[in-house]
């Protein structure tokens, strides 16, 4: 009876010493930021679950502004950004990962005839030089314009690029987050938005620009001119957990490009 006491307790030594070591391993990476690069976050560390699935990953979508803001106050591990950074925002110690390149699509309703818009149109529609779809061949109908909130960096990138930086039409729509912008363009017949091509599905119709269609190949071959980065983005000098590390540089691996490229542009 002693002896199977004893083997008994030492049953309970080894498991108690294994569930300790392995509360000890698991390991929750905080990440805040960009809505646009959030479903790009969830895919990877989905996958990554499959090699560390001892590693948590508590991800906090609100915005561009919030993940560049949260990594130097270090309530981030991990900031997210769709954009690139301003001079002063990477003063205030940012080490910026780049891991994926993304089109930004310009949206329409399903119901829609215009298939097409060139960029001089896109941003006159912006900027209230444009107020009809019959300027742009569509039917008549005033133009609903749909952008997302200040701070974001889907807009940061899309005015950037279309080139109406502050000049956004007085009345313009603005929303946080890619989820509602594609729920008012596809109640909204006469609505027009942008979001990440990523993004993109059956509930919204994605417009040709210039005649180029919204593609992931086309965003390859460049010949997309909508496009802008997407970040990850780490405080210079902090020393960074190892899990954190080792998820950084997976995601930059053939494995963690791979999952990139179901959506989006890898880098590597």
């Amino acid at each position: 009876m002693k002896r199977f006491s004893m083997v008994f307790l030492l049953i309970l030594g080894v498991l108690g010493s294994l569930f300790a070591q392995r509360r000890q391993d698991a390991y929750t990476v905080t990440v805040a930021g960009s809505t646009s690069v959030s479903p790009l976050m969830e895919l990877l560390t989905a996958e990554y679950a499959k090699v560390r699935p001892n590693v948590k990953f508590n991800i906090s979508a609100t915005g561009s502004g919030d993940g560049i803001k949260a990594v130097p106050a270090e309530t981030a591990e991990l900031g997210m950004s769709s954009r690139e950074l301003s001079p002063a925002e990477l003063a205030s110690g940012i080490e910026v990962h780049l891991i994926a390149i993304d089109g930004i699509a310009v949206i329409v309703n399903a119901r829609n005839p215009v298939a097409n818009l060139t960029i001089d149109q896109i941003r006159d529609i912006y900027t209230g030089a444009v107020t009809n779809w019959n300027q742009v061949g569509g039917r008549s109908g005033r133009i609903a314009v749909v952008s997302r909130e200040s701070g974001s960096g889907t807009r940061s990138a899309f005015e950037e690029i279309v080139k109406f930086q502050d000049k956004l039409v007085r009345g313009a729509i603005e929303f946080d987050g890619t989820g509602a912008v594609k729920a008012e363009i596809s109640r909204n017949i006469d609505a027009i938005g942008y979001i990440s091509l990523g993004s993109v599905d059956n509930s919204v119709k994605p417009l040709n620009v210039d005649g180029v269609a919204a593609s992931t190949a086309n965003v390859v071959n460049r010949s997309y001119k909508i496009a802008r980065p997407f970040l990850l983005l780490t405080k210079k000098g902090r020393r960074l957990n190892q899990e954190t590390r080792n998820f950084l540089a997976w995601v930059l691996t053939p494995a963690g490009q791979t999952i990139v490229k179901t959506s989006w542009i890898a880098v590597k």
